[in-house]
């Protein structure tokens, strides 16, 4: 199988990083040449990547072309290319109608979008496809896990989840900077928090049958610190605020 990258940014470095290390998903992965630095660095780290001479020849060469395109400048890229009947066409282009990407497109193509995180890197990644595909779910498990939606709303549920990433790393940031400025020395307050972080989000991964809610009252001990500091943050507008920021981007998405 060979796939193609047309845009060769974070995500789309992510992507041909997990695919190809350890046991290789593709024989052979083919990146555009816009940005040299990092089609220079994949190829020299993996003899499979082949830079294309232009987007073209990816689209050509490629049984499943991704498209990871910046939206600023998708439609000027993906209406300049010709598609192969039935091709498996991949777009990890944020916040753009499905039809708008059709209607660029202009044939008839297996059109899958997706929203790969970092993590595929190293092939520990959640990724949201709409619509089912069952060969896009295989490579995106290949990366780690795949969630396919069945509606367009779903998607567009998990693309708003999947912009909270900033913000929880922040809260680790903020906690981390407060911490230090009392004295705790942050190659001691840094590893302390993230242990503790990624220890409660397996406890929600293991305790997927339990309400959140209930995780949370048994972390917070009636009158106790955890229940202070959940009590001070939705008193003093934190709930208020993240819901607004997740409807805004929500609106965004939905254009």
């Amino acid at each position: 199988m060979r796939i193609g990258f047309i845009g060769t940014g974070a995500i789309a470095e992510a992507m041909v990083t997990g695919i190809l290390s350890d046991t290789p998903l593709a024989s052979e992965v083919v990146v555009s040449p816009r940005n040299a630095e990092v089609a220079g660095r994949l190829a020299s780290m993996f003899p499979a990547v082949r830079i294309a001479a232009d987007n073209q020849e990816v689209a050509d060469a490629s049984d499943i072309l991704v498209l990871a395109i910046r939206p600023q400048v998708a439609d000027g890229v993906v209406r300049g290319l010709r598609f192969t009947p039935g091709q498996t066409v991949i777009s990890l282009i944020a916040a753009t109608d499905r039809n708008r990407l059709k209607e660029w497109i202009g044939q008839e193509v297996r059109l899958t979008q997706a929203i790969p995180l970092p993590f595929v890197a190293s092939r520990e990644g959640v990724t949201a496809i709409y619509p089912p595909d069952p060969e896009v779910a295989s490579l995106f498990s290949g990366l780690g896990t795949t969630v396919q939606c069945t509606t367009r709303d779903e998607y567009d549920l998990l693309a708003v989840a999947s912009a909270m990433m900033a913000t929880y790393l922040g809260i680790l940031d903020r906690t981390t900077g407060w911490l230090a400025a009392k004295g705790l020395p942050e190659n001691s307050a840094r590893p302390y928090l993230a242990a503790l972080f990624a220890s409660l989000s397996q406890t929600a991964l293991r305790s997927s049958d339990t309400p959140l809610t209930e995780l949370s009252s048994e972390f917070a001990t009636k009158g106790g610190l955890n229940e202070q500091v959940l009590t001070d943050f939705e008193r003093n507008g934190g709930i208020a605020a993240l819901t607004e920021a997740l409807d805004g981007v929500l609106r965004r998405i939905k254009g």
